[in-house]
């Protein structure tokens, strides 16, 4: 009798065991998993540019990345390895890079991604589209949303700081670039995140493309949103998220 009674609690021990594992994982999964507050269409076309999340309520920084505008449209957002870091216009030529959780933006995008898996680039991939094809093949073992990283240096970059003047309301794509500044970043060392969808197309990338990318100088001097890519053959690595 005794047998059977302790055999059933050992029994009932495993099965808990199992679960607490499986809830274990699951937590973890989710974690991991890239999550999009608000959308880009809803900014641009309907105006809705005031902040809905405040990246300071973002719970476990460490391994926290993610990237978005600022609220009203001012100023560019980017968490990597845990830092958060919001650039603002200062002039034509000069821009303002602060690290603060401090900060709200009208829509996100986030992850908390602990594990990375090192590709040594091809030299031939130099270029936003030479890029994103490539992604494009990588993607096809990721049925989800997912953030990648690219290290290296280049030749030449632009990046865009979004500046939307104080008190301005926007009811197309057209006016919420109003006061936004260009820059040109040429041979220098830089970090890229980028997001990578096919299903977010104005939500969180433009109706043409399927990523996303902030870049910021590994000096900290320079942050902004990407539109064009030089990168030195030879120099970059990309980093994707372990599965």
């Amino acid at each position: 009798m005794r047998r059977h009674f302790f055999l059933h609690i050992g029994l009932g021990l495993g099965l808990l065991m199992q679960f607490l594992t499986a809830c274990t994982d699951a937590r973890k999964a989710n974690e991991s998993d890239v999550q999009v507050v608000g959308a880009m269409r809803n900014a641009m076309w309907k105006g809705e540019i005031a902040g809905i999340i405040h990246l300071d309520t973002l719970k476990n920084k460490e391994h926290l990345y993610g990237l978005g505008p600022v609220e009203n449209l001012n100023g560019e957002l980017l968490i990597l390895k845990g830092k958060s870091y919001k650039s603002e216009v200062r002039s034509d030529s000069t821009m303002r890079v602060t690290e603060t959780f401090d900060v709200k933006a009208p829509f996100f995008s986030y992850a908390r991604i602990e594990k990375w898996i090192k590709n040594e680039l091809p030299d031939s991939i130099q270029t936003v589209v030479q890029l994103e094809k490539y992604l494009d093949t990588v993607a096809q073992d990721r049925k989800q949303p997912f953030f990648f990283r690219v290290e290296g240096k280049v030749k030449k970059a632009h990046v865009h700081v979004v500046n939307l003047p104080a008190g301005s309301t926007v009811s197309s794509p057209t006016e919420t670039h109003r006061g936004q500044v260009n820059y040109r970043i040429e041979n220098q060392a830089v970090d890229i995140l980028g997001f990578y969808s096919t299903r977010h197309k104005s939500i969180f990338t433009h109706h043409n493309t399927n990523v996303h990318m902030h870049l910021m100088t590994q000096d900290l001097q320079m942050m902004g949103h990407v539109d064009k890519l030089s990168l030195i053959g030879g120099t970059a690595v990309l980093y994707l998220p372990a599965l």
